[in-house]
């Protein structure tokens, strides 16, 4: 019976392998250009702050710069891919052991 798994859970470890990896490249793409955006979303929020007599756009503009920082969305992400490597870890040593 663990033979039919194991030949099961083959097909899933490609596909895990194949996504982790991909998933890891488009991370750090996608942290480099939320870097530079996060940097001129700050600029632009520092500046309607302090020229803008409502705040509320710049405390948004502060908000969504924290968002798009390395640790906000992007350390998610981070999270659940790792998650992800660790989950076909456990299936490449369920099909090897």
């Amino acid at each position: 019976m663990r033979i039919i798994l194991k030949i099961l859970a083959a097909p899933f470890v490609l596909v895990l392998t194949l996504a982790v990896a991909i998933l890891m490249f488009l991370h750090g793409i996608a942290g480099a250009v939320l870097d530079a955006l996060c940097g001129l979303v700050v600029l632009l929020s520092l500046f309607t702050l302090f020229i803008e007599k409502d705040t509320a756009y710049g405390l948004q503009g502060m908000i969504i710069a924290f968002c798009i920082s390395p640790v906000g969305l992007p350390a998610v992400a981070e999270w659940l891919i790792v998650k992800l490597d660790d989950f076909n870890y456990s299936l490449k040593c369920f099909i090897t052991g």
